[in-house]
C-alpha cells in the first residue's frame, strides 16, 4: 500500500498541480461566494475542462474519510487540498480537477462534513457560520439552506458550490440544536430553519 509520503505518481502529480495553481485574489466574502471548502481561496474550477484521465482509486467513504488505493489519507492538509479541487459533473460523478487533469472520485454519501455551527459576532441579521472538516466556512443562508438525508438517519446537510454537499456531524448537529428555540427552529441570516 502506498504511504502518504510516497504517493504514486498520478496522485502526487495531481496534488502538485493543485497546490501550485493560482487562487482567486481579493478579500473573501462568505456571503457573496464563491464558497471556500478550505481556508485557502477558491480555485476557478468552473473554468477548467480537462479530459478525463481515469480512475486512481480515490474514494470518500460514508463516514467522510478519504481513501486512496485502500489506504486512508490521514494528512488533513492533503484532504483539504483535494477537497479544494473536487466537483460534481453533469454525469453525477465526482472528480478531482486541475487545469490539465480530471480523475474520478467515488463518494459514498456526502463528500464533506460540517463540524461546527456558531453565530457570526456582530452580523445583523444574526447569521450562523458552518465550519467544514476541510477548514472552510459557509453561512447558513438562502444559498446554503438545510436539507435532510434519509440515508443518514435524516441528518441535515447543506449544498455548496460545484455541486458539493456537507453533512452535519453529530456534534455539529447537537451544537445547532442548542441554538434552536423551543419550537426547534433556528434563525440565520433573517431566515427560519426548522430542525424537526
Amino acid at each position: 500500500m502506498p504511504s502518504e509520503t510516497n504517493l504514486p505518481s498520478s496522485l502526487g502529480d495531481l496534488a502538485a498541480a493543485a497546490s501550485t495553481t493560482s487562487m482567486h485574489d481579493g478579500l473573501h466574502d462568505l456571503f457573496a461566494g464563491p464558497d471556500r471548502v478550505t481556508s485557502r481561496p477558491s480555485l476557478p474550477l468552473d473554468k477548467w475542462h480537462p479530459s478525463h484521465c481515469g480512475d486512481i482509486g480515490m474514494e470518500i467513504r460514508g463516514d467522510g474519510s478519504w481513501w486512496h488505493a485502500g489506504s486512508p489519507i490521514r494528512r488533513q492538509e492533503l484532504v483539504a487540498l483535494f477537497a479544494s479541487i473536487l466537483r460534481i459533473e453533469s454525469d453525477g460523478e465526482y472528480y478531482l480537477v486541475t487545469p490539465v487533469e480530471k480523475v474520478r472520485v467515488s463518494v459514498a454519501l456526502h463528500p464533506l462534513r460540517i463540524i461546527d455551527a456558531e453565530p457570526l459576532v456582530g452580523r445583523i441579521p444574526e447569521t450562523l457560520i458552518l465550519t467544514l472538516n476541510t477548514g472552510g466556512q459557509v453561512p447558513l443562508d438562502g444559498r446554503h439552506s438545510l436539507s435532510t438525508e434519509p440515508k443518514a438517519g435524516s441528518a441535515a446537510y447543506v449544498t455548496l458550490d460545484n455541486g458539493l454537499t456537507a453533512l452535519f456531524t453529530r456534534a455539529a448537529w447537537y451544537r445547532l440544536a442548542e441554538l434552536a428555540d423551543e419550537s426547534g427552529t433556528i434563525t440565520s441570516d433573517g431566515r427560519r430553519f426548522s430542525l424537526a
